[in-house]
This record gives structure tokens, sequence and C-alpha cells, in this order.
């Protein structure tokens, strides 16, 4: 029953930001790592960021310089900061989850996906 709730994707011009977010919820879990991945048209889902409990970031080349991921423990909630936005940043961007619940091995979980669309 654990579930991820995504939003802030949207319209955005050449040059400017987005702040997506996704929130976890459930019954009793622990959070290993959570991170947002892409997927443009025609191409394979790739990684943008990941983030992990104890604060260690991994990010796509590129992607560094211009995102930046955090999160807050208290909320369950992780956050991609999308800076200077390009064209190519164009793509259904999908929040990622490992966890673990009580007396079970670690799960993955997907979101929906929300849109990121930069245009003129």
């Amino acid at each position: 029953q654990v579930q991820l709730v995504e939003s802030g994707g949207g319209l955005v011009q050449p040059g400017g930001s987005l702040r997506l977010s996704c929130a976890a919820s459930g019954m009793s879990f622990s959070i290993n790592t959570m991170g947002w991945y892409r997927q443009a048209p025609g191409k394979q889902r790739e990684l943008v960021a990941t983030i992990t409990t104890n604060d260690r970031t991994n990010y796509a080349d590129s992607a560094k310089g211009r995102f930046t991921i955090s999160r807050d423990g208290a909320k369950n909630t992780v956050y991609l900061q999308m800076n200077s936005l390009k064209p190519e940043d164009t793509a259904v961007y999908y929040c990622y989850l490992l966890y673990s619940v009580w007396g079970r091995q670690q799960s993955d979980l997907w979101g929906e996906g929300t849109q990121v669309t930069v245009s003129s």
C-alpha cells in the first residue's frame, strides 16, 4: 500500500525553472533511496538524480550544475529543483522509491510520471 504522489510538472520556457515533488506514503516502511528518472519520446528511461537517506546523491551528467535533488525526511518527500531548463529536458519524469517494509526485502516503486515540457 505504499504510494507515490508526484507534482510540479508543467510547461516552462527555455531557461526557466520547475520544482518537482514526490511524496511517499503508506504503512510502516523505511526509505532507502528516492529519486527521479525521465523518459523522452523515442528514448529509454534514464536516471536524472537520486538521493539516499544518508544524503548521498547521484546525478546524470546532463543534470549536474542545473538540477538539485533534496529530501524532507519528516515528509517522506523528495524534490528536484530544475534550473536553466532546455528543450532536451522535455520528458515524462518518474519518481523512484527503493524501500523496505518491516519483515520484507527491499522493493522498487515507480510513480505514474509527470510531464515536463520546455518550449517557447
